[in-house]
């Protein structure tokens, strides 16, 4: 396999499920009529976005992608990556890799690195100690390897799916209903402060396996996923480690940063209509392509060039996603090819 370009999307399938089978709260799960709709949308989507890999969130039941790819009549292919468990009682991160590109099996992640400590007594003697006791991923991380060229180096992909800025319902909780009087007006404040810590500590922790593999090393990873934050949020900052965009003639690369599709195509364009959810009439960009120097335009270390990126987000204008099967996130697609950068002598 060597092949001259390397396509990757991220795809968050909304809560794609079998008919039947319990979603959150709702016994039901969707409809057959329900499903069929999805199955039909995810499959036209497949078919447009065609891509080297794809990131899937959300997922719950293996069956229920391979259905999609088999009416998507790519079934063939690709080699579908999820868990042995995915039977529909949770949600995981899942991938599919075209045939001939993937190296080895995949693993998902779940606990965090034992040595990744979030505990301080402060920067001085006004700050309160701190201590973040959260031992692992709400959604284990999917990891996997790909070889796109036989005589290139493999290339790390993560999948990942972070809490979500929902606040976290606290009504269950003892303290909660000890004292309901108190409570019931901040639960909303509590919760959204318990997701955020959450999520920074989801980001934290990848952040802590990333630089393991990366630092001192020319190992290309891309992360692939729902991050549930915005391009310039702590969250996004964490993963990439905010590298300095470089422009003109300037060359570099962080050796543990990553940057984002999202910046390498503004970069490109004379405007930003980026999104990937909507929620409230704002509209935010929560699925990330971030990838390692090795596939960094201005890197001296670069393999792959970036070549653009494609958002598929027409179906947010609509609210009821029930109604045509679509999903509440955008599909989003880079586009790389394979360029090595010459080193100047």
């Amino acid at each position: 396999m060597n092949l001259k370009e390397l396509s990757i999307a991220t795809f968050n399938l909304y809560n794609l499920n079998e008919p039947g089978l319990a979603l959150y709260t709702n016994p039901e799960g969707w409809t057959p009529q329900q499903y069929d709709l999805k199955i039909d949308w995810i499959s036209r989507q497949l078919r447009t976005l065609k891509s080297t890999v794809f990131g899937f969130q959300e997922l719950w039941h293996a069956q229920s992608l391979k259905n999609a790819f088999t009416a998507a009549g790519l079934d063939d292919e690709y080699d579908l990556l999820t868990p042995p468990d995915a039977t529909g009682k949770k949600i995981i991160c899942a991938a599919a890799v075209q045939k001939g590109v993937l190296s080895g099996p995949p693993e998902w992640i779940a606990a965090f690195p034992d040595k990744m400590v979030l505990r301080s007594g402060g920067d001085d003697r006004q700050t309160p100690d701190i201590s973040v006791n959260i031992q692992g991923f709400s959604r284990p991380v999917l990891r996997f390897r790909i070889k796109p060229r036989e005589t290139g180096p493999e290339i790390h992909v993560y999948v990942c799916h972070f809490k979500s800025k929902g606040p976290t319902k606290v009504f269950t909780e003892a303290w909660f209903k000890a004292d309901k009087a108190t409570y019931t007006k901040h639960a909303t404040a509590l919760g959204a402060a318990l997701s955020t810590i959450r999520r920074t500590a989801e980001a934290t922790a990848l952040r802590f396996i990333l630089t393991e593999q990366m630092k001192n090393t020319d190992t290309p990873v891309i992360v692939i996923g729902d991050i549930n934050d915005g391009q310039h949020s702590n969250t996004a900052n964490i993963l990439t480690e905010q590298p300095r965009f470089l422009v003109g003639d300037s060359v570099g690369g962080g050796d543990v940063a990553l940057y984002t599709a999202q910046t390498l195509q503004e970069y490109r364009d004379t405007r930003d209509v980026y999104y990937t959810h909507v929620h409230q009439d704002v509209r935010e960009s929560l699925d990330h392509i971030l990838v390692s120097r090795e596939l960094y335009d201005n890197s001296d270390n670069r393999i792959w060039l970036f070549d653009g990126l494609a958002i598929n987000n027409d179906h947010l204008n609509f609210e009821d996603h029930k109604a045509d099967g679509s999903t509440d996130h955008g599909v989003v697609r880079a586009l790389f090819k394979y360029k090595p950068a010459k080193k100047a002598a």
